[in-house]
């Protein structure tokens, strides 16, 4: 009999408890900068060097956190379930959790790839910097999605999401489109079950019939999910 499919979409509420920083505090900041100094693609236009600081320190923190208990529960899934992870998170921690299919939205804070042709991509756990450049002579930028730019894996990920059997949403809100929009491309009958210790109700997520709210964080969530799905 083959697998369902379990469709996971995870955001910054997944990876906190790792002890990764989400992306804006309460004033609007993230490492005292403001986002548009950071990420856009005016901002690497206008000053490269700064950016790459920015992203670089990122990758310095990645290195120093782990997966949590949330992130090892998923990829143990994978025994019994077709587990496809969705996740707007820039982090590698559902792959060292050892999920083996995770589709980035928002990029990889561990690769880098081509100015000029954005299909070269490139792993790079270290810094980079302006001088960096690939096999073409062309400078490197982070593989991020950033503000402005169009979410390449959106039409992807909608195609799992019309095919999923399970849908399990776990630390975000589900409110930031084009990401938001996914959930109503879910079969109605779908159950959806929604970890988050402080869960808002999208729209899309308020028409669903078959929702199931886990108010807790992403490891105590998903122990308790694993034992619903398992039983």
């Amino acid at each position: 009999m083959p697998k369902r499919n379990l469709v996971v979409l995870t955001g910054a509420g997944m990876s906190a408890e790792s002890g990764v920083k989400t992306f804006r505090d309460n004033n609007g900041l993230w490492e005292e900068h403001r986002v548009e100094d950071v990420a856009t693609p005016e901002a690497f236009a206008r000053d490269p060097k700064l950016v790459h600081h920015f992203y670089n320190l990122r990758r310095a923190q990645l290195q120093q956190v782990e997966p949590n208990t949330g992130h090892r529960i998923l990829a143990e899934l994978e025994s019994d379930f077709n587990v496809q992870i969705i996740t707007q998170n820039v982090d590698n921690l559902h792959e060292r959790a050892g999920s083996t299919k995770v589709m980035h939205l928002h990029g990889e804070l561990t690769k880098v790839r081509s100015t000029v042709d954005e299909s070269l991509i490139y792993d790079w756990p270290g810094e980079l910097t302006s001088e960096d450049r690939n096999e073409e002579g062309h400078p490197l930028r982070p593989h991020i999605v950033w503000f402005g730019e169009a979410v390449p894996m959106i039409e992807p990920a909608a195609r799992l999401v019309a095919n999923a059997h399970i849908i399990v949403i776990i630390g975000t809100s589900m409110q930031v489109y084009p990401a938001a929009g996914l959930v109503g491309l879910a079969d109605p009958d779908v159950p959806i079950y929604y970890i988050d210790p402080n869960p808002t109700i999208s729209h899309e997520l308020r028409m669903r019939q078959e929702l199931d709210v886990l108010e807790m964080g992403a490891s105590e969530g998903m122990t308790k999910l694993k034992g619903l799905l398992l039983n």
